[in-house]
């Protein structure tokens, strides 16, 4: 009898020939739902609209209280594509800045969040100009507090209506940087501070698939708030000769370039620093 209850238990244990195993839950934290992941994708987009709509709008009344410009003025006021087209933003606002201090900060620090927020490219050109527009170390206070709230603000962007795309469309390479996140749990401020002044991956990227891995908010704030502030340095610093630029790559120098490399290995040299520690140790 006792044979024959140990091999039922053996049964009902043990899984059906031929059937995978399931996946654990950090898998499926990735990999998603497959049944119901095309609704999921679809009410994100709309969602995503819907939020998109609100801050245009936002913009709107932000520009509403803009001092009214004459015609050529105003073909001068868009996002800038190219170093022409930041000259000319720079033209218009550094007309109205003095007199139209609060207005003109205001609709800066605005359009820059909306940048970063839904990853619009041109925020290297709004960097480059508030070295133009105000005095150093204000440009640079506030472009790291813009690219912090915008970065965050796309966080919680993609934590509300972004899982489903993620993993839809970026389950691999959202796998593949969860493992390294997770071997940098310990230094993760100085993890994403390396990775904000280096190119190994895009903004865009960390943002939208930060709270897919569980990168804390706070974490995720001041890395990219300190993280960013020795690339802006460099951008800053060209927009006090913006007029003699031509293209964003002049405005880097050699000089720069070592700067931002000799930055990036400080900010994680403690990781090293500590993993041949407990290596010793062990």
């Amino acid at each position: 009898m006792s044979k024959k209850r140990s091999g039922n238990r053996e049964t009902e244990t043990s899984p059906p020939v031929g059937e995978e195993p399931r996946p654990s839950k950090e898998t499926q934290t990735l990999e998603g739902t497959p049944s119901h992941g095309g609704a999921s994708a679809r009410m994100s987009i709309l969602t995503l609209i819907t939020i998109f709509a609100c801050s245009a709008c936002v913009m709107y009344l932000v520009f509403r209280n803009f001092p009214e410009l004459n015609e050529d003025e105003m073909e001068k006021m868009k996002i800038p594509k190219d170093m022409e087209d930041a000259k000319a933003l720079g033209t218009v606002l550094s007309k109205y800045k003095d007199t139209y201090y609060t207005q003109v900060l205001v609709a800066y620090f605005a359009t820059y969040i909306f940048l970063q927020t839904f990853a619009i490219p041109g925020s290297i050109f709004l960097s480059i100009l508030s070295g133009y527009l105000y005095p150093f170390p204000l440009a640079l206070f506030l472009v790291c507090l813009c690219s912090g709230l915008g970065a965050s603000f796309c966080y919680m962007l993609s934590y509300l209506v972004g899982r489903p795309m993620v993993h839809k469309y970026l389950t691999e390479r959202a796998k593949n940087w969860s493992q390294q996140v997770d071997k940098h749990r310990e230094h993760l401020i100085n993890y994403i501070i390396f990775l904000r002044i280096t190119p190994f991956l895009p903004n865009w990227f960390i943002n939208i698939t930060s709270p897919v891995i569980n990168v804390p908010l706070g974490v995720f704030f001041l890395g990219t708030f300190l993280g960013v502030a020795p690339p802006s340095f460099v951008a800053i610093n060209a927009g006090t000769t913006l007029y003699k630029l031509t293209t964003v790559g002049e405005g880097v120098s050699w000089y720069s370039f070592f700067v931002l490399v000799a930055l990036a290995v400080v900010s994680i040299l403690p990781v090293c620093f500590q993993k041949k520690l407990q290596q010793k140790l062990e």
